[in-house]
């Protein structure tokens, strides 16, 4: 009977030894976390612009030119769901989402538009993380320097904090 105690031993020994070098494995770990779910402050410039229209008939018409736009958003903290963006010309407070591979910031205006701003987990240049910036607003007689229909702009997002 000793001897069935000490090989079950012996074997539970050389399990747990197993275990723990097989979670020490960094192959078996996943990648390591992203730079991104721990930011508290971005940075976000935008080249491209991408709006759309309807024409008279109601056939939609979409035009691309390039941009100048930079967003900061600060104050992030993805477990209360929070962020801040400052612009230079306002402040607003956002609604901030981490899901894996992407931190979504949302803007709802009491006015109607929707802002929303996607970061992607994936660099667009080393240090810059790809995103999108859309506006859902429509005015029927454009607003000159306002957003007076649906845009999306394309550029990328570093982290400052």
């Amino acid at each position: 009977m000793r001897a069935s105690i000490r090989t079950n031993n012996r074997i539970g020994l050389a399990f747990v030894a197993m275990v723990m070098c097989l979670s020490a494995s960094p192959a078996l770990q996943g990648p390591p976390a992203s730079k991104l779910i721990a930011a508290k402050s971005l940075r976000c410039t935008f080249a491209l612009n991408s709006s759309g229209t309807w024409q008279k008939n109601g056939k939609p018409e979409s035009a691309a030119k390039p941009a100048n736009l930079a967003l900061q958003f600060e104050g992030i903290d993805i477990d209360e769901g929070t962020a801040r963006l400052r612009t230079g010309s306002m402040d607003s407070d956002l609604v901030a989402r981490w899901v894996p591979g992407y931190l979504h910031f949302i803007q709802s205006f009491r006015s109607g538009p929707l802002y929303t701003t996607t970061v992607f987990d994936k660099e667009a240049s080393p240090g810059k993380f790809k995103a999108v910036h859309s506006r859902h607003e429509y005015f029927t007689v454009p607003i000159a320097g306002a957003t007076s229909t649906p845009e999306q702009y394309y550029g990328e997002c570093e982290v400052t904090k």
